[in-house]
C-alpha cells in the first residue's frame, strides 16, 4: 500500500473538482481526501501502485469540463495514518498563486431540468450545478466555498443539502446550489409584492408590447427591449442618449442566430460554449434585427441566453407574451459609468430608463460586464474582455518573483495584478471620467487584492500626469512606475504572447501621453519588457479645439489641408467638400494660426477621423471610434464588390525601399491625405479611397518596419492599439509584414485597444523592479 501526496494547481475552484476527484477516487479504489488550499487542491490519496497511477491519470484526462490544470506535483510519501474511506474535508486557506474561475454559462443538464415540469428545480431561475453557475462576481474571500459568497444569506433546504453532500450526485458540493424551496428570488423593483413568477412574467409582458426592461444577471443590469421592433429600440437610443452605437444583442438560441448571422468556422463552439461572449457576426440580409439595433454596421453583436433567468425570459410555459428571438440586451449603465450591479444604483440610474425592473436578492460583489469578441483569422479577437474570461491569468515566462498592480487606461478601464509570473486581469470596469467608475475601480482593486491574495509593493500607471487613473495609482501609496502609453501596448501584445522580446512595435491607437509632452498615436518603437525606444512614429500635425477634435473628424481633416495650402485655397476646398462652413473654418484656422488650444499630435486615430471626414463617411462622431469604423465599412464593402481592383490596390511586395532619414523617420502620412483628397476631388467614389487609405497605410508600416530592421537587427513586430481592432487594416498589415519576412505577433484574447493597457503596465512594473 502506497501513499501520495498531490497538489493540483489551475482552475480548479468552483468547477466541481473535489467532487469530481471523490467519484474518482472511489473508481479507482483510493482512499484519503481531497481539500481546497486555496492556491491549489491537495489530495492525500492511498491505495496500490497501480490504483495510484490510474487515479493520477484520470486527474487528467477525466477533468471536469471546466477545470484548467496547469500542473500536477505528486509527492510519495509514509502515510501517518491508514485512511477508512475517501472525504471532502474542509478547506484550510495557505498561500500562494490563486486561480479564481470566471463565472459559468448555464450547462445544458441544468436547461434541460428548467424546463421539465417533473423536475423539482423547474422554472427556478437560479438553476446551477458543478459546472456552471455564477463564481468570480458572487466571492467574498478564497476558498471558494459557500460561507465566502453572496450565497451564505441562503441556506440550504434539506434537499439540496442532500444532492450537497451526496457524492454521485452532480450538485455535490457544487457552491451556489439552491432551488426554488432556498434560493435567491426576483421581484420588480418598486413593486416587491410581484415576486418569482408573476415578476418574470410581468417583465415579458412589457417587453412583448414594446416596452423597456432592466434586468439583473450575474454580474450587473442589462437593458432590455424587442430587437426586432423598431420603435422599441428607437426610444431605447432616445433614453439612452445613444444615437448610432451598436447594441448587443442576445438571441433565443442558435437555431435563431444562424436564421440572421452567418458564422465562420470555430464561432458556433465560442457561441455556445460555456463562456458565452458577445460575438461579432456578419448578418444576413434577411435578418430580423430592427434598423436602429446597429445603423450601417454590416456586423452584429450577438450572445446566447447565458443564466437561467434569460432562458425564462425568452420562454415561459403557460404564459401568453410572445417574445421575439432577438433582444436587445445592452449593458444596464448611463454613458462613461460602470454597469449598475444593486437596487440603489438601478432606482437611481435605471429607472428613468425604463418601464419595468427585474431584480433579485443575490448580491453582485464584483460586476463583470458581457465580453465582447470580433474573429481573426479563424481565432477569437477580443474587444472586451470580461465575464467568462477574468480573471484567469496569463502565464509570462522569465519574470521576477513579486507582486505588482497595473492601473489601466482612462478609457475602457481593466486593471491587472500580477504575481510572480501570473497576471490576472480584473473584469470591464469602463471609462474614467465619470466618478462612479473611479470608485468602482477602488473597491474592484480592493476585493480582487483580497481574492487573490495580493499585496502589491509597486504600481503602475499612465504617463499623463491628469488622467484619474494616475491620481487612483498615487492615492494608494505604493511606489509608482509612469509607463507610456503605447510602449504599454505593444508590453501587453508581448505578455499575452509570452514572448521575451525586444520587437519591433506598431502602436497605433487614438491618444496617449508622450515623453516629450505632444500626443502620441502612429508609433513605432523598439521595445522589450525593460524599456524602449521610439524609432518612428506618423508625421505630426497640430490639432485645435481639445477634446473636440477627438469628436470632430473635420477639425483634423481642416488642420492637415491648412498644413499644405494656402489659406484661401483651403477654405474653398473645405466648402467644396463640405467639411465645414466658413465660420467653423475660420475659427479653426485662427486656433492654428495663433496656437491656441492647440496641441502637436502623431495619433493614427485622428487621421482615420479626418480621411472619414474628408471622404463624407462622417464628419463627427458621436461615440468613440464611429467615425474610424464606418471608414472601414465603406472600404470593406467597396472591396466585397470590386474584389479584382482591391487585389490591385492591397498587391502585396517584398520590394517596398523602406524609408529614407536618419534619426526618428516619420511615415508619409500627409502626403498620403493629399492624395486621397486630389482623387476626391476627380471624383472616385469614397469606398473606392477608403480602401486605398487602408492598403496603403498597411503597405507604410511595412517600409517603417523595414527602416527599423536596418537599425536594429530585429525581425518580430508586435501590432497593438486600438486601431488594429480595424480587421481590414490588420489583415493588410498582417500581409505586407509576413511578406517581407517579419514574424508578426498580434492579439487575441486581450483587447488590442485600452482594456489591455493594464497587461503591459503589470509587466514593466514586475520586470523593472530593482535587482
Amino acid at each position: 500500500m502506497s501513499f501520495w501526496n498531490i497538489k493540483i494547481y489551475g482552475i480548479v475552484q468552483g468547477v466541481g473538482f473535489r467532487p469530481f476527484v471523490s467519484r474518482l477516487a472511489a473508481a479507482c479504489r483510493i482512499r484519503g481526501n481531497v481539500c481546497n488550499k486555496g492556491p491549489y487542491v491537495e489530495v492525500n490519496a492511498q491505495g496500490s501502485p497501480e490504483d495510484l497511477a490510474a487515479f493520477r491519470e484520470g486527474l487528467f484526462a477525466k477533468a471536469p469540463e471546466r477545470a484548467s490544470i496547469l500542473k500536477i506535483d505528486v509527492r510519495e510519501a509514509a502515510a501517518d495514518r491508514d485512511f477508512p474511506d475517501f472525504a471532502i474535508i474542509e478547506s484550510a486557506k495557505e498561500r500562494g498563486d490563486i486561480f479564481v474561475s470566471p463565472d459559468i454559462a448555464t450547462c445544458d443538464r441544468c436547461r434541460q431540468e428548467l424546463f421539465d415540469p417533473a423536475n423539482r428545480r423547474y422554472l427556478h431561475p437560479f438553476i446551477n450545478c458543478t459546472a456552471c453557475g455564477p463564481r468570480l462576481t458572487i466571492l467574498e474571500a478564497m476558498p471558494y466555498d459557500r460561507e465566502r459568497t453572496s450565497m451564505k444569506e441562503f441556506p440550504m433546504c434539506p434537499a439540496c443539502h442532500e444532492e450537497y453532500v451526496t457524492p454521485d450526485d452532480r450538485r455535490y458540493d457544487a457552491q451556489p446550489v439552491c432551488c426554488n424551496d432556498c434560493g435567491p428570488e426576483v421581484y420588480v423593483l418598486g413593486d416587491e409584492a410581484v415576486r418569482r413568477e408573476a415578476a418574470i412574467k410581468a417583465t415579458r409582458r412589457v417587453i412583448a408590447s414594446g416596452g423597456i426592461a432592466a434586468i439583473k444577471g450575474i454580474g450587473g443590469f442589462h437593458l432590455c427591449c424587442d430587437a426586432t421592433n423598431e420603435a422599441a429600440v428607437a426610444r431605447l437610443r432616445t433614453l439612452k442618449h445613444r444615437p448610432v452605437k451598436p447594441f448587443a444583442i442576445m438571441m433565443r438560441d442558435l437555431a435563431a442566430v444562424k436564421a440572421s448571422c452567418r458564422l465562420e468556422p470555430g464561432q458556433e463552439e465560442m457561441l455556445t460554449g460555456h463562456q458565452k461572449p458577445i460575438l461579432l457576426l456578419r448578418r444576413k440580409p434577411q435578418a430580423i434585427f430592427a434598423p436602429s439595433v446597429a445603423p450601417g454596421n454590416p456586423k452584429i453583436g450577438v450572445m446566447l441566453p447565458y443564466t437561467p433567468l434569460h432562458m425564462l425570459i425568452f420562454d415561459y410555459p403557460e404564459d401568453d407574451a410572445v417574445i421575439p428571438a432577438a433582444l436587445v440586451m445592452t449593458s444596464g449603465n448611463p454613458s462613461g459609468a460602470p454597469i449598475c450591479h444593486n437596487d440603489e444604483e438601478a432606482r437611481e440610474v435605471l429607472a428613468p430608463l425604463c418601464d419595468i425592473i427585474l431584480s433579485h436578492n443575490r448580491r453582485i460583489r464584483l460586476r463583470a460586464d458581457d465580453s465582447v469578441m470580433d474573429w481573426f483569422e479563424g481565432k477569437p479577437y477580443m474587444i472586451r474582455r470580461s465575464r467568462g474570461f477574468a480573471p484567469l491569468p496569463f502565464l509570462v515566462s522569465g519574470t521576477k518573483k513579486g507582486q505588482v498592480l497595473g492601473i489601466g487606461g482612462e478609457l475602457k478601464n481593466t486593471f491587472c495584478l500580477a504575481s510572480n509570473g501570473l497576471f490576472y486581469p480584473s473584469p470591464y470596469i469602463g471609462d474614467m471620467s465619470d466618478l462612479r467608475t473611479v470608485l468602482a475601480l477602488k473597491d474592484s482593486i480592493a476585493l480582487m487584492e483580497s481574492l487573490l491574495e495580493n499585496a502589491p509593493a509597486r504600481v503602475a500607471c499612465d504617463l499623463h500626469p491628469r488622467y484619474n487613473t494616475t491620481s487612483v495609482a498615487k492615492s494608494l501609496g505604493l511606489p509608482l512606475l509612469t509607463v507610456q502609453h503605447h510602449y504599454a501596448h505593444i508590453l501587453s501584445c508581448l505578455a499575452e504572447n509570452d514572448v521575451q522580446g525586444p520587437v519591433i512595435g506598431v502602436s497605433f491607437d487614438g491618444t496617449g501621453y508622450g515623453t516629450d509632452g505632444t500626443i502620441w498615436g502612429g508609433e513605432i518603437l523598439a521595445a522589450s519588457y525593460e524599456r524602449f525606444e521610439r524609432l518612428g512614429s506618423i508625421e505630426p500635425f497640430v490639432q485645435a479645439g481639445g477634446d473636440r477634435a477627438s469628436r470632430e473628424g473635420w477639425r483634423i481633416a481642416l488642420a492637415l489641408l491648412l498644413a499644405t495650402h494656402q489659406k484661401e485655397e483651403a477654405q474653398d476646398l473645405a466648402l467644396r467638400l463640405q467639411l465645414a462652413n466658413k465660420q467653423e473654418f475660420t475659427a479653426v484656422a485662427f486656433m492654428l494660426e495663433h496656437h491656441v488650444n492647440t496641441v502637436t499630435s502623431t495619433s493614427a486615430g485622428r487621421l482615420f477621423d479626418a480621411v472619414s471626414a474628408l471622404l463624407g463617411i462622417r464628419r463627427v462622431s458621436t461615440f468613440e471610434g464611429e467615425a474610424s469604423m464606418y471608414l472601414q465599412f465603406a472600404a470593406e464593402a467597396w472591396e466585397e464588390q470590386h474584389a479584382a481592383s482591391a487585389r490591385v490596390l492591397g498587391t502585396v511586395t517584398a520590394q517596398e525601399a523602406p524609408l529614407p532619414g536618419e534619426g526618428r523617420f516619420l511615415l508619409p502620412t500627409q502626403a498620403l491625405f493629399a492624395g486621397l483628397l486630389q482623387k476626391r476631388l476627380q471624383g472616385e467614389e469614397p469606398g473606392a479611397l477608403a480602401y486605398r487609405f487602408h492598403a496603403q497605410l498597411a503597405r507604410l508600416i511595412a517600409r517603417g518596419c523595414q527602416k527599423a530592421r536596418q537599425e536594429t537587427g530585429l525581425t518580430t513586430v508586435a501590432l497593438s492599439g486600438g486601431v488594429f481592432q480595424n480587421l481590414l487594416l490588420l489583415r493588410l498589415t498582417k500581409a505586407q509584414l509576413e511578406a517581407q519576412g517579419f514574424a508578426v505577433l498580434l492579439h487575441s484574447m486581450i483587447p488590442p485597444n485600452d482594456g489591455g493597457l493594464c497587461l503591459g503596465q503589470a509587466a514593466a512594473a514586475i520586470f523593472q523592479q530593482e535587482q
